[in-house]
């Protein structure tokens, strides 16, 4: 590997991973597709194994070993010995990587890696049959955790409106603890986003839509005449406001989980998991 060594936390060579913002990221380098930071060995090789690009590493000198050998195995196995030879990896002391934001939380291993071309609507559902919705879902680790959920409980995939948060953001990526390497997702234009036209786009698709919501004509989770359709959207809304007026009504079906003790909603990363669960039955 080519290692560098950093003693300053302020060498501009870790911009990308110390001063640089998500949004800053997504234009850096590569204006048409963006790159992205990854954290933690096991994130980073699903990455990797999806074949995302490694563009340069962040390791922790105590941490080579352990934490960034299979990860430099993985590049070589992936992208060959080349690839392997010419990414840049930063080491730097324990002192030096402490400074980062978030160092807590994810200790000695931090990757940049590019992004690949998103897919139009259109593409993404051709091959679909059940998918989750996201529909202006912004915080990241709600969205990490319901696309966790999608890739564990059999989901063909995630799509996300275009004022949800990023799915590779860095909590979201690590919150999903890799899935969103592991499962197919894509973001809707801005366009295609506005009022109820991406639900009318999923149903000239073929997809029955399904708005998980509270309303006086929601019918209970545990639906079969729901379940038989051959391709269902799930359609989740916003953590504070849920979904629209107009996003629930111009849905094919309105659902509602049953709730006990005065309970009246579930945040929506648990919601997913539950809607999930029984409509795929």
């Amino acid at each position: 590997m080519n290692l560098i060594e950093i003693k300053d936390i302020n060498a501009p060579e870790l911009d990308v991973f110390a001063r640089l913002s998500e949004s800053q990221l997504f234009r850096y380098y590569e204006p048409d597709t963006g790159i992205f930071l990854a954290e933690s060995c096991n994130v980073i090789l699903r990455a990797l194994e999806a074949g995302y690009e490694p563009l340069s590493v962040l390791v922790e000198k105590s941490r080579i070993e352990a934490e960034a050998g299979p990860v430099f195995e993985m590049i070589g196995k992936k992208w060959g010995a080349e690839k392997k030879d010419t990414v840049p990896v930063y080491i730097a002391e324990t002192e030096i990587v402490t400074q980062l934001t978030g160092y807590t939380l994810v200790r000695g291993l931090w990757m940049t890696l590019r992004r690949k071309p998103v897919q139009s609507v259109e593409e993404f559902c051709q091959d679909k049959k059940r998918i989750a919705v996201l529909d202006t879902v912004v915080n990241p680790t709600n969205a990490g955790a319901i696309i966790r959920s999608a890739a564990a409980l059999g989901m063909d995939g995630a799509l996300l409106n275009y004022s949800s948060v990023d799915p590779l953001s860095r909590r979201s990526s690590r919150v999903s603890m890799g899935t969103v390497f592991q499962i197919p997702w894509t973001k809707a234009s801005k366009e295609v986003s506005e009022g109820a036209a991406l639900i009318s786009n999923l149903k000239s698709l073929g997809f029955v839509t399904v708005a998980m919501a509270l309303t006086e004509d929601s019918t209970g989770i545990d639906n079969d005449e729901i379940r038989k359709n051959e391709k269902l959207a799930i359609v989740l809304g916003n953590e504070g406001t849920g979904l629209s007026e107009e996003s629930i009504y111009a849905c094919d079906y309105r659902v509602m989980i049953p709730m006990h003790h005065g309970v009246d909603s579930l945040n929506v990363a648990a919601a997913s998991a539950v809607s999930f669960w029984e409509l795929l039955k």
